[in-house]
């Protein structure tokens, strides 16, 4: 096995299938100890089972790793220390948090209920905020760490009836950035990635048949594409990329954009309603971004 992790203990949550799974597993043949977090709840988060993440941890055993089981949800606070303190406790530390569990709830905005919103929102941003809070404390005694947070084009750029998703998913930016500012005096580090592949969560979602084209290309981006990126990210070798989102679809890795201001304008003595429909609004103009969804921005078939 690689040593590129060797002496890590690493929790992923939501390992258990898909891309977690596959991170997990790579994880592990690069050396670390691995904590298998996965409830096995359906996409909507139903259904709860331990079968997922045993297997892994099966699979992980089998090639000669290290790894134990967790089934608690990143959604309970209590359950996100829990499976903190199970790495502390089995391996005596953690070094990695992997934040990628998650649930759709999709629908059009104008049919959304509340508990749509806050049930995508429980797992994936306050999921995020109570495994890292957990974790946080570890890492700033020991004083290292790796967060690799799962963030989302659906937020990062948009698509149709993901409100939900896509407010979690730029919240989960805002949050690895300021764990990036906050921890970075500990030497822990904190980056995004935002992953192209087929699992059961883009399966799921509805589509059109002018969209068979596309979805044929997304089938062929497997999650174990996505490993190589957190499995590095996670490693010593990444300790200057700090607070940073890539995308990641199938062969190819883009670095993506944060805010920054992109033109600016000034009248000394202020701003009216009219002036800035007059004045203000066509000197910007040329420079607003369009309202793209994620299939128009990534429109060539994955290579």
């Amino acid at each position: 096995m690689s040593e590129l992790l060797a002496n890590k203990v690493a929790l992923v949550t939501g390992a258990g299938r898909g891309i977690g799974r596959e991170i997990a597993l790579m994880m592990a043949a690069h050396g670390a100890k691995v904590v298998v977090n996965d409830p096995g709840v359906s996409l909507t988060g139903d259904d709860e089972t331990d079968g997922p993440a045993n297997e892994t941890v099966r699979d992980i055993k089998a090639a000669g790793g290290e790894a134990v089981a967790d089934y608690g949800s990143v959604s309970d606070s209590a359950a996100a220390k829990g499976m903190v303190q199970r790495a502390v406790d089995t391996f005596g530390k953690i070094d990695i948090v992997v934040n990628n569990a998650g649930i759709l709830r999709d629908v059009i905005f104008h049919k959304m209920t509340e508990d749509d919103w806050d049930s995508v929102i429980k797992v994936h941003l306050y999921g995020s905020f109570y495994v890292a809070r957990a974790a946080a404390e570890h890492f700033r005694k020991q004083e290292s760490g790796a967060f690799v947070n799962m963030t989302s084009t659906s937020g990062l750029v948009g698509n149709p009836g993901q409100a939900n998703y896509s407010a979690a998913k730029m919240g989960i930016v805002g949050l690895s950035k300021s764990l990036a500012i906050d921890m970075a005096k500990f030497n822990v580090r904190s980056n995004c990635i935002s992953p192209f592949a087929w699992s059961r969560m883009v399966g799921s979602i509805p589509n059109t048949p002018d969209q068979e084209e596309r979805l044929a290309g997304l089938r062929m981006l497997t999650p174990d594409k996505i490993a190589p990126v957190a499995v590095f990210l996670a490693s010593d070798d990444a300790k200057e990329v700090n607070g940073q989102i890539f995308a990641v679809r199938g062969n190819e890795i883009f670095l993506m954009s944060q805010p920054r201001p992109l033109r600016s304008i000034h009248r000394s003595e202020g701003w009216t309603p009219e002036t800035l429909r007059d004045h203000a609004i066509p000197a910007l103009k040329s420079s607003f971004v369009p309202v793209h969804l994620s299939r128009d921005v990534f429109s060539w078939t994955p290579v």
